[in-house]
């Protein structure tokens, strides 16, 4: 539940880069998910198959995690005191 919390948390703040430290917040609950998912492995709680997907999951999760940081730092916020109108 970290990461989407991260990422709602993050859509309230009034900068792209104050947004951004929060989806590096999220970034860093995917490598904790991820030591979750090897532990759940590693004790046999989920098979080798299902081990494999979910990796590849927080992968691609975190590769648009960061696209989406780069992006929301890079680019101005639109507030309501600057939306076209």
């Amino acid at each position: 539940m970290a990461i989407p919390t991260n990422i709602v948390e993050g859509t309230g703040q009034q900068s792209g880069k104050e947004f951004g430290r929060f989806l590096s917040i999220a970034i860093k609950s995917t490598s904790e998910l991820e030591y979750h998912v090897l532990f759940a492995h590693r004790t046999r709680a989920i098979s080798r198959n299902d081990f494999e997907s979910l990796v590849a999951q927080l992968t691609e999760v975190r590769k648009m995690l960061y696209s989406l940081r780069d992006r929301v730092i890079t680019t101005p916020r639109l507030t309501r005191t600057n939306v076209p109108t």
